[in-house]
């Protein structure tokens, strides 16, 4: 059975064709990233603009990549959410519309599924229970998976997500959008243990994740060493920086990885779970992976992320979990 899976939650406009779950015929992404560079952040206003003027060209560019006509598809997949909505809303109207007129059946996806999903794209014999970790820049979520499409949700961030931590840093030391990808860049130049921050406690007990406290610490640091702004947001090329300065943004994201490297450990302490999984835009971030990986692996717990072009939006997640719901005949109304 194929799948057309369509993505459209943020600012990332995609499409892609999936057989069976698994194999992918095509995967098509327009990314927004150069429009909202200069804002230092998602314009929710602008994203859907975007994804009206690329939606239509983004889906027939997937279909002639994987040389597949509308006669062949079985289904239509699309995220329902979370996400902003308008942006979701261009997505959900060209799905419903397109499943309508084909006469296919129509399948509304949970973004953060899609992503718990993608790993077992590359990894069908990941071992489950498992702990799936979802972190990128909009959620930062843990879940306990007894198996695929049973999930319990453990813990979620109560303030910012991970990725928004990193991208907020970012934007206060203009270094430029998006945060996460050029903080991992830097940091490898800097000392991270040499900026102290404190593991947040919940009160309550909880497993949940809160990374509003470390950039909080972080701003203070900036102002009470009288760091300025590397450069006029979203321009120039940062060709060096002092030490401080590295030290702080690989201190910063330190943190985050031990925080998460934390809930962790203890949700495994309280459950049964035999591997541990770990997707969305952030788990591309080679410090997390390969420092999740030593952790656990080390006690015998194995770890699962998928390949790269999986961890950020894309459809072929999307069209893969619709999948899943396809084969027992489930279908969404209109």
């Amino acid at each position: 059975m194929i799948v057309l899976g369509i993505e459209s939650s943020c600012d990332e406009t995609a499409a892609a064709l999936v057989e069976d779950g698994r194999r992918i015929l095509s995967s098509v992404v327009a990314s927004q990233v150069s429009i909202h560079r200069e804002y230092g952040g998602v314009v929710p206003e602008l994203a859907s603009r975007e994804h009206v003027d690329n939606i239509c060209f983004v889906v027939d560019e997937a279909l002639r990549e994987a040389q597949v006509g509308w006669d062949q598809l079985d289904a239509i997949a699309v995220t329902q959410g979370p996400g902003l909505v308008g942006a979701l809303l261009v997505g959900l109207a060209y799905a419903k519309a397109l499943a309508y007129s084909l006469g296919l059946p129509f399948l509304g996806v949970n973004h953060l599924e899609g992503h718990v999903y993608s790993v077992f794209m590359d990894y069908p014999e990941a071992e489950t229970p498992a702990l799936s970790l979802v972190v990128s820049g909009g959620h930062t979520n843990l879940y306990f998976l007894r198996g695929i499409g049973e999930y319990e949700l453990l813990a979620k961030t109560r303030d910012d997500a991970a990725g928004e931590a990193l991208d907020k840093l970012s934007k206060f030391l203009g270094l430029g959008y998006p945060g996460g990808p050029v903080i991992e860049k830097l940091a490898k130049l800097g000392d991270s243990r040499k900026v102290r921050f404190t593991m947040p406690r919940i009160k309550d007990g909880s497993l949940d994740f809160s990374f509003s406290g470390i950039k909080t610490a972080a701003l203070r640091f900036v102002k009470e060493n009288n760091i300025e702004r590397i450069a006029e947001e979203g321009k120039g090329v940062i060709t060096s920086l002092p030490p401080t300065v590295l030290d702080l943004v690989a201190s910063y994201q330190q943190a985050i990885i031990d925080q998460l490297i934390n809930r962790l450990e203890k949700a495994l302490s309280k459950t049964e779970a035999r591997s541990i999984q770990v997707s969305g835009g952030v788990s591309c971030n080679r410090a997390l992976r390969e420092q999740i990986a030593s952790y656990f692996e080390s006690k015998g717990i194995p770890v699962y992320a998928p390949q790269q072009a999986l961890t950020t939006d894309n459809a072929a997640m999307i069209a893969a979990a619709g999948y899943l719901r396809l084969k027992t005949g489930a279908a969404d109304p209109w």
